[in-house]
């Protein structure tokens, strides 16, 4: 026997190792892209559970976001964010500093 050796050379047990190791790097390619596609769907999960008013553009802002990211963080934004809820603070704030200042 060699110093330098090959196990498994020349036996049917060398390609089922390869066979095993491709599958498990099939599925592990396939989970992670599975697993990102459905945290990139969020915003536009989010939009539907709520009947928000904006999910056409929730839905455009997250596919544009795959290609810049920064567009989904404002989609994110968007989704999660009630923005009739947040006028309406900052109308009362608005109100509440001008009757103050008289």
């Amino acid at each position: 026997m060699s110093l330098i050796s090959m196990p498994f050379v020349g036996t049917g047990f060398n390609t089922g190792l390869h066979i095993v190791a491709a599958v498990v790097l099939i599925a592990t390619v396939a989970a992670a892209g599975i697993s990102f596609w459905k945290f990139h769907e969020v915003p536009i999960h989010q939009a539907h559970k709520n009947s928000h008013q904006q999910l056409t553009l929730i839905t455009t802002l997250t596919w544009v976001g795959f290609i810049w990211h920064w567009v989904w963080v404002l989609a994110v934004i968007i989704a999660f964010v009630d923005a009739e809820q947040a006028i309406a603070k900052v109308r009362d704030i608005w109100k509440a500093e001008g009757d103050n200042s008289c």
